[in-house]
């Protein structure tokens, strides 16, 4: 990539922008202007009515091997190396809080801080080429960060397994374990994030924001204060314009209208 070229590049079409890692020749290494880019991006995108759905996918061979190594080794210290990682979590954060379903659209590789990404999406769907590790072990280097998301996708023992040895899984595997929604072949992949957008593009707008915030908020509390955010959302959600058209739609037996949707 020429070096005035930009590390992310944004297309936007009928509500959905799809966020594209242009780094191809590092297979989409995340080095520090494509991660401020992307979470540029994503702020700016949380706050436009205008984006329902945001697409993160990779230019070339690859999804995302993770962190650029040679960035960090060739700055090995401590405010630098802090630096990059605390904006990689704050990234991730952004992602849970925006409005709008984050859908990874993966091919190729996704490793370390790839695959957390992939994690930290609210869905994924991957090619049949597809294969994802935490694999800096194998370098000396616990994925400690990538195991947040991983940990809070599948199970702990498998998580675990991926953090602790290292080693590939494919894409049949990562659909088994609850890391990606779904596999299709390489040449369909474009075909099922449309689809994937189109059935987020067909709901009400708020009710799919406020049941990302809810969810994201009932996993990390306890069972009973989850139970008392979910009454109490449920009830502004009923009581409110989308429920009642929705329902009404329902019962009258046609199609519901939406309002900005």
């Amino acid at each position: 990539m020429d070096l005035t070229e930009p590390a992310l590049l944004s297309e936007n079409r009928a509500g959905v922008t799809t966020l594209k890692f242009n780094r191809p020749k590092q297979l989409n290494a995340l080095n520090s202007p494509l991660l401020d880019a992307l979470r540029s991006e994503l702020e700016t995108i949380s706050r436009s009515p205008d984006v329902r759905v945001v697409v993160l996918a990779g230019l070339g061979a690859a999804f995302s091997p993770g962190h650029d190594l040679k960035e960090l080794m060739a700055n090995r210290n401590e405010a630098f190396v802090a630096g990059v990682f605390e904006r990689c979590s704050a990234l991730m954060m952004a992602m849970a809080h925006m409005p709008q379903p984050i859908v990874a659209r993966v091919h190729g590789i996704a490793t370390a801080a790839g695959c957390q990404l992939v994690a930290g999406c609210d869905m994924a769907v991957a090619a049949t080429d597809a294969r994802f590790a935490t694999s800096g072990i194998n370098f000396g280097l616990f994925c400690a960060t990538p195991g947040v998301p991983l940990s809070r996708n599948i199970s702990r023992k498998r998580a675990f397994e991926m953090l602790f040895t290292g080693e590939f899984i494919d894409a049949q595997t990562a659909l088994q374990w609850g890391l990606v929604n779904r596999v299709v072949p390489a040449n369909r992949l474009d075909e099922e994030i449309a689809a994937v957008a189109r059935s987020f593009l067909e709901k009400p707008a708020a009710v799919i924001a406020a049941g990302k915030k809810l969810f994201y908020e009932q996993l990390e509390s306890s069972m009973s204060s989850a139970y008392k955010m979910a009454s109490a959302a449920i009830t502004q959600n009923m009581l409110g314009p989308e429920a009642a058209e929705g329902i009404g739609a329902f019962l009258e037996k046609r199609r519901p209208k939406w309002h900005g949707g």
